[in-house]
């Protein structure tokens, strides 16, 4: 195969409490083929990342766990082109990996918003995200279904091989020479070869570094960093102790902005700082 697409979706902020994976297998420059399943994460689900996707716990209570269902992606899809738009899946992945003791699974990574961003000067700095992208170049799917955000992500990257006249592997190659980036970072200007850039991202709750520490990785990583939730914030990042009490517990008023924001339709993505940290560090 040219490569596969990977995508999931998860009950709660937690990036490795996975609900949902859909794949979309690529070949000979073609869509070839698409799966997708219901994943059991044994976790509890967030009633705003329900109204996202519409997954709910009743639904998944007797579907496979995740170590099955990373048996068929490790047997089908090692040693290839893995690709997923922005790291946050490959990150919930090998999250779930480590949560449940399974291995990590041995591929070739690539972000496929950051193929889009380099390929057109128009998506460089924002208007990357599937959404915008699949209104842009006139392909229909249904957005936050995994297996129609795989395929979508696909056609996309299709696309951007066709305009950029360089294969998917050409794109792993040159991913992976831009990725290292000397780690010393001292300024909180958003850095463009940030694997998150584009994002506004904002910090509650209790972390475990000091938040002008956090501001700056969070800056290396290529986001904004914002002090309060406001209609541009893209990503909240809650302490990790914060985020463990979610099932009841009350939530800051950084994090109840945030829900509020997105009941009206604007997309934030809640995640605790130790997934934060993993996405900035290439995790996966």
């Amino acid at each position: 195969m040219d490569f596969v697409v990977i995508d999931v979706e998860t009950a709660n902020p937690d990036l490795g409490s996975i609900c949902q994976v859909g794949a979309a297998v690529f070949f000979q420059g073609k869509f070839l083929e698409s799966w997708s399943s219901l994943v059991n994460p044994t976790d509890y689900f967030d009633d705003f990342n329900v109204s996202v996707h519409g997954i709910s716990a009743a639904m998944v209570s007797s579907a496979p766990r995740w170590t099955d269902i990373h048996e068929r992606i490790k047997s089908n899809y090692s040693n290839q082109i893995v690709a997923s738009h922005t790291p946050f899946d490959r990150t919930a992945i090998r999250r779930a990996c480590q949560k449940s003791g399974a291995e990590p699974i041995e591929c070739q990574w690539l972000d496929t918003a950051r193929v889009v961003r380099r390929t057109w000067t128009e998506f460089s700095k924002s208007g990357f995200g599937l959404a915008n992208l699949s209104k842009h170049f006139g392909l229909k799917f249904k957005h936050h279904d995994a297996e129609e955000d795989a395929r979508v992500a696909g056609e996309i990257l299709l696309l951007a091989i066709q305009a950029s006249g360089k294969s998917a592997l050409e794109w792993c190659t040159q991913s992976l020479e831009s990725s290292s980036t000397a780690r010393s970072y001292t300024t909180l200007e958003a850095n463009t070869e940030g694997s998150l850039f584009g994002n506004v991202v904002v910090f509650t709750g209790a972390l475990s570094i000091p938040r002008q520490e956090a501001a700056k990785l969070a800056a290396f990583a290529g986001c904004e960093v914002g002090a309060g939730v406001t209609k541009h914030t893209s990503l909240l990042v809650v302490g990790d102790q914060d985020i463990r009490v979610l099932g009841g517990a009350e939530k800051t008023s950084k994090h109840r902005k945030a829900e509020e924001l997105m009941a009206k339709g604007q997309a934030i993505r809640i995640i605790g700082e130790s997934d934060f940290e993993r996405l900035i560090n290439g995790w996966g």
